[in-house]
């Protein structure tokens, strides 16, 4: 048993990605539904989409707050009922929203598919917005804006945001304490109309998919008509600070965050999938290199990332850690001698191979039973991209070289660009 123990398993090489077939069908009024069939389970995923995130909003909160009052009362029914109704059919139903889209998921028996899609129409299209349940919700989300303002991670994150896109950018304004008392029932009810558009909504159906799925959605929501609303909002130009370094005091706390990074590319770019592999050479997998430097040999941290991420007008990098108050500078320093290693440096066919290896297992795993593959397919199709996006993605993983590595850190990777920010002591 001891020998193997330090006997390494075999690894196997990932062969060709089998990715699901996506069947698109267009209801009468003209409504995109994306039909992913696979799984063995009489179970579906349901997601309706809409153009509705954080990029639309005039105010702070607005894109949000519309989208979790989905669940209180609508036109025919008391939230409390909405609410049996789906747990009575034994669904699970999660309005979202990010900085881009906003939406509705539902997980449900297919048994009952038919009741479930006619409370998502009645929630998305025939919402009340109750002036007293959005008081009771503006008062829970400021309690959890004061314990998360005692979080070094989350004063860390929103600063350097608003440094990579500026102050009065939707993808980079701070919330504060007075933007909970702003918020009104006209104001939703305006970007409601406004952006949960009919005419702007796409589906995505996912699982074993009932025969009759189709024209269930086509007899809620096939009759209704673009609502050629007001004037959507026209967003601010996307504006970097000048201030590369930002510290955020913080008394009392025993580590400190750490957040470098800067505006980027985002998937539409021909280099992004090579720069997603320098991305988890650096930093996106638990071998990477500044898992190895800063947690296993110097154990500054217990654990450090860094991340490329997608925006509709933009993307961005990120590095983050949290580390005690005094390896705070010494951490700062390895990162940026990580990042000059990779841009002066050719990396070993060995270390490339192993990320290789890791990022063709990772897209597995993404395309691993139909929700998963339903949440791939969103990722790629809000970038005007579809499957096609991944077979182009993992043969760029098998192709990439390590002269193409440190010419993308050489371009990307500018040290004096990237913003600094530091939150606690």
């Amino acid at each position: 048993m001891n020998d193997l123990k330090r006997i390494q398993p075999p690894v196997f090489p990932v062969g060709k990605i089998d990715l699901p077939e996506v069947s698109n069908i267009k209801l009468t009024n003209g409504i995109n539904v994306y039909l992913i069939e696979s799984g063995t389970e009489e179970v579906t995923r349901t997601e309706f989409i809409f153009r509705a995130g954080q990029i639309k909003e005039n105010i702070p909160l607005l894109a949000s707050t519309t989208n979790m009052m989905l669940r209180e009362d609508s036109q025919n029914y008391s939230s409390e009922e909405l609410n049996r109704r789906l747990d009575f059919y034994g669904a699970f139903l999660n309005p979202w929203t990010d900085k881009d889209m906003g939406g509705v998921t539902v997980f449900s028996l297919n048994k009952y598919q038919g009741k479930i899609i006619e409370l998502c129409n009645e929630m998305i299209f025939r919402p009340a917005f109750p002036r007293e349940e959005l008081e009771a919700l503006m008062n829970k989300r400021k309690q959890w804006f004061h314990i998360n303002r005692e979080k070094v991670q989350n004063l860390a994150y929103d600063k350097i945001f608003e440094l990579m896109f500026g102050p009065d950018h939707p993808y980079g304004y701070q919330i504060v304490e007075d933007d909970f008392d702003k918020i009104d029932t006209s104001f939703l009810r305006e970007f409601h109309t406004t952006y949960y558009d009919p005419g702007e909504m796409a589906v995505i159906v996912s699982g074993r998919i009932p025969l009759e799925t189709v024209d269930l959605l086509q007899a809620n929501f096939g009759g209704y008509k673009r609502l050629n609303s007001s004037v959507k909002k026209s967003v601010p130009a996307l504006k970097r600070s000048s201030t590369k370094k930002s510290h955020i005091k913080k008394e009392n706390v025993v580590q400190t965050a750490i957040r470098i990074g800067s505006p980027t590319i985002n998937k539409r770019h021909p280099d992004y999938f090579g720069l997603k592999v320098l991305d988890t050479i650096l930093g996106g997998y638990f071998g990477s290199r500044l898992m190895k430097n800063i947690r296993e040999e110097k154990g500054y941290t217990y654990g450090i990332r860094s991340n490329i991420t997608s925006l509709d007008l933009s993307g961005y990098k990120t590095i983050s850690t949290e580390v005690g108050n005094e390896y705070v500078t010494r951490t700062i320093d390895e990162i940026y001698k990580e990042i000059n290693i990779l841009q002066d440096e050719i990396i070993a066919p060995s270390e490339l191979k192993i990320v290789k290896n890791y990022m063709l297992g990772e897209m597995v795993r993404m395309f691993d039973g139909p929700f998963a593959a339903a949440e791939s397919f969103r990722s790629a199709w809000e970038f005007g991209l579809n499957n096609d996006y991944y077979r182009k993605f993992a043969d760029k993983i098998r192709s990439i070289g390590p002269d193409e590595i440190k010419a993308l850190a050489q371009s990307y990777y500018n040290t004096d660009e990237l913003f600094e920010v530091i939150a606690g002591k």
